[in-house]
């Protein structure tokens, strides 16, 4: 089975084995010699599925925002979010990618944004630890979270249940999957 995962950040990108282990690992030269996963066709596959990925991101945070600014009332059943989450649907039907919610540093206002998989739960530690994005390609499937900072009305209620002040930016993340589509020999 071939695992990579990767934490982007300053520091460099991180490769990982089938039991999901970030390996430390400084740059991309170190990387591919770390579990070499130098087949072109992987890597080509791996790159397209990033680059959606993240235009996939922009469009939905993008959606969400003008959404807020332009069509909610808090004294209206639909949350934005909420409302996103049928667009990911949609687009799951239409494309089989696949978009959530989970929650980073914040309560989940639902269980369904609770970090559940091995992958959620390690991306919304980075994420939470300042990393803009994390991201994975296991058994033929590329993972991304991004960060999505919370505003004004969500912050209200997602931080509601601290006690004190808020110190830091309150996030959610919003977890992209691909189905890698490798061309077959």
């Amino acid at each position: 089975m071939l695992t990579i995962l990767l934490a982007v950040s300053n520091v460099g990108t991180s490769i990982g084995d089938e039991t999901g282990e970030v390996k430390g690992v400084a740059n991309q030269k170190e990387q591919q010699s770390a579990s070499n996963p130098t087949d072109p066709v992987i890597l080509a596959a791996v790159a397209v599925a990033r680059e959606r990925a993240k235009l996939l991101h922009d469009i939905y945070s993008t959606t969400l925002d003008v959404i807020h600014r332009h069509y909610f009332r808090p004294e209206r059943a639909v949350l934005p979010a909420r409302a996103m989450e049928d667009v990911f649907d949609d687009m799951a039907q239409v494309s089989g990618d696949k978009a959530q919610w989970i929650s980073v540093n914040t309560k989940a206002m639902s269980n369904q944004h609770t970090p559940k998989t091995p992958f959620e739960k390690k991306a919304a530690a980075e994420l939470s630890a300042g990393k803009e994005e994390y991201e994975m390609v296991e058994n033929g499937v590329y993972q991304r979270a991004g960060v999505i900072p919370l505003r004004g009305s969500c912050v209200n209620c997602h931080s509601k249940h601290f006690s004190g002040p808020i110190k830091s930016p309150r996030l959610a993340g919003l977890v992209i999957s691909i189905p890698l589509k490798v061309a077959k020999k």
